[in-house]
């Protein structure tokens, strides 16, 4: 596959996945999710990679979610893919958590959204201290029913999960820290030198017991996946109804959402 959406390098055993639509604070089209299952596939396979880390293109974000002016009547356009809901946000996940090899985030900016849903799911998480985590779907009329909900609670616990998706507050890299959603934080101008070293150790562990060990964290939380895929579906439904559009309808016309005049 041709990347446009995305880079892709390896170098001393680790692969890099960076989403490189900066223009957007990196958020992801049906496109861009295709390209990084492309990538995690190649990477996850590869013998000579140890360990991916998943980054986003330029200071400003890791990730912001789903490309909001990317929607339509169904939903997000789905450019001739597939998905649920005109994504395929259930394989870009499963196959973040499928991959024997560690995934490390590395954050800078803003993780918000889908985004905050991805280094969530990454095996650990590597934060500038300028970086910036939460959710947004209950003001965009949307939500993540799966690995976002269900998963961030294991993380982080559930009461400050449902802070998190009912508030849609925002929180600092050392919050995110302090809650378990991060595994260091750093000065920004360190992250890059912090991930490397996290990888050249990663890279020097045993390739199988890592994976093994990753499979049965993953046993754990597996029943999310099923989950998901139910929610999912229901979501597909919610996105079709006047009250999801008001979120994107009042994004684009700049003023605050009305949802419940919507409500059926």
């Amino acid at each position: 596959m041709d990347y446009t959406d995305i880079l892709y390098s390896e170098k001393d055993g680790a692969a890099t996945i960076t989403i490189n639509r900066p223009q957007v604070y990196n958020a992801f089209r049906p496109k861009t999710c295709l390209e990084l299952i492309d990538a995690f596939l190649k990477a996850g396979w590869n013998k000579d990679i140890g360990v991916i880390v998943l980054t986003g293109a330029g200071p400003k974000a890791f990730c912001t979610g789903g490309d909001q002016s990317d929607h339509n009547d169904g939903g997000y356009g789905d450019g001739g893919v597939r998905g649920t809901i005109g994504m395929p946000l259930e394989e870009l996940h499963t196959v973040i958590r499928d991959v024997p090899k560690p995934v490390i985030a590395k954050v800078r900016g803003y993780a918000i959204g889908g985004g905050n849903v991805l280094a969530t799911l990454c095996d650990l998480t590597l934060a500038s201290d300028n970086a910036i985590f939460g959710q947004v779907g209950p003001k965009m009329g949307s939500v993540d029913p799966g690995f976002g909900t269900a998963y961030l609670a294991r993380v982080i616990g559930e009461k400050k999960a449902r802070e998190f998706w009912y508030m849609c507050r925002r929180y600092t890299a050392q919050q995110a820290f302090e809650m378990g959603l991060v595994n260091a934080v750093v000065p920004d101008d360190k992250l890059d030198s912090e991930v490397a070293a996290w990888c050249a150790e990663l890279v020097e562990r045993s390739p199988t017991a890592i994976a093994i060990a990753k499979r049965s964290f993953n046993a754990d939380s597996d029943s999310i996946r099923g989950i998901g895929g139910l929610g999912l579906q229901a979501l597909r439904l919610y996105y079709d109804t006047a009250e999801s559009k008001e979120g994107v309808n009042a994004l684009n016309e700049k003023r605050k959402p009305e949802f419940r005049k919507h409500m059926k």
